[in-house]
């Protein structure tokens, strides 16, 4: 749990960082609203995941994400199940109002007053089956979206009782980011982009979709659902599909084809979202824009610290050359450095993002939220 003085630290160094690198908000906006929620509840993958797929098995230790260096600049140097050096988004958002971290929801006995992190690392939007159906391998977890509604609704049975629609009409809920690995997945073993937007798509966005109207059916007034990343520009990425082909590239040096795909699931996403509003007028279904968050950071680099020659290399790797990333000997593995200053890059593990970038994306966020969810921030 955060204390009162890490708080007051935290909030200090927001409104700080917001009045010098973004634009100003509007006098009838704040930062922290009065009407803020009181519990935060939250499906997801690794992007989010607090502590789950390290728990899912009798052997929680057996994961790379249960050992350092995972974790290694927050937490007293212990890792906690996080995808990364620190701190998620997930663990901003609630810092940011006022909330305690999340805790996952397979610690059992933890507390749940403030909400439940029920994300896994390494989750599909999609079940396993569907995925195997159609030739794609899920080797992480089976806590797909489906199933990690099902926990939702046991959660909110036992525990809810008789102010359960009180106490949800004052919570947020966060949909996603989920899907990534659905993609992830199918890219790796060897499905093409123009499979994947015929094929997949589709069915993650409708899968999305479905667990959106499932929670405002079980009293969700505040709905937030983040897109994708940029895939294109991540290591894993770069260095799979990296290509002597300038002209597949951006200014970024991203690779431009596959953050097109990236904004297709956005797009077709956004437009499920606004089917969703029309069908619930009276509920705030929100996409938060993971997308533009992350290119803003880019954007941004130098401003916010980061080491220009290392923006897509991964900290924590061992494949040296331009992106510092190997598939075959990935951050957690025994011989496997870590660079000297998490702090200077955006890629931790060229997966996951680093604390810091992700501290910088929720300040973007908070923003662009703030105009567009009724008595939030």
């Amino acid at each position: 749990m955060a204390s009162q003085t890490n708080l007051s630290i935290f909030f200090t160094f927001l409104v700080i960082f917001n009045s010098l690198f973004l634009p100003p908000l509007s006098s009838s906006a704040t930062l922290i609203s009065l009407c803020s929620p009181n519990a935060i509840y939250n499906l997801g993958d690794s992007i989010s995941d607090t502590g789950n797929l390290i728990r899912e098995t009798t052997s929680p230790a057996a994961s790379v994400f249960a050992h350092l260096p995972y974790g290694i600049s927050f937490f007293r140097n212990q890792p906690t199940g996080r995808c990364s050096n620190g701190l998620l988004m997930i663990d901003y958002f609630a810092l940011s109002l006022r909330l305690p971290l999340l805790n996952p929801y397979l610690e059992k006995d933890s507390d749940f007053s403030h909400g439940v992190n029920f994300a896994v690392a390494g989750s599909t939007a999609l079940d396993s089956s569907f995925l195997a159906e159609n030739n794609i391998n899920s080797p992480v977890t089976n806590s797909s979206l489906s199933i990690q509604l099902d926990w939702l609704k046991s959660h909110l049975n036992s525990t809810c009782y008789t102010e359960c629609e009180e106490k949800l009409t004052r919570s947020i809920f966060l949909v996603g980011e989920i899907g990534g690995n659905d993609y992830n997945y199918a890219f790796f073993q060897g499905k093409t982009m123009e499979e994947l937007q015929q094929s997949l798509v589709p069915h993650v966005v409708q899968s999305i979709k479905t667990t959106v109207t499932e929670v405002i059916k079980l009293g969700a007034t505040r709905v937030v659902v983040p897109g994708n990343f940029p895939i294109g520009c991540f290591p894993i990425y770069l260095t799979a599909f990296q290509t002597n082909d300038t002209t597949a590239y951006d200014e970024f040096k991203c690779l431009k084809g596959l953050n097109n795909f990236a904004m297709f699931h956005n797009d077709q996403l956004q437009q499920a979202l606004q089917q969703l509003r029309n069908q619930y007028p009276n509920v705030d279904i929100v996409y938060a824009d993971y997308y533009n968050a992350f290119k803003w950071v880019f954007d941004k680099a130098p401003l916010l610290g980061f080491d220009m020659a290392s923006l897509q290399k991964a900290c924590c790797g061992s494949g040296g050359g331009q992106y510092n990333f190997d598939l075959r000997n990935i951050c957690g593995a025994p011989e496997v450095t870590v660079c000297p200053i998490p702090e200077t890059h955006i890629s931790w593990d060229g997966i996951h993002l680093t604390e810091k970038a992700y501290k910088s994306m929720v300040n973007w966020l908070i923003r662009d939220l703030t105009t567009k969810l009724k008595c939030l921030f």
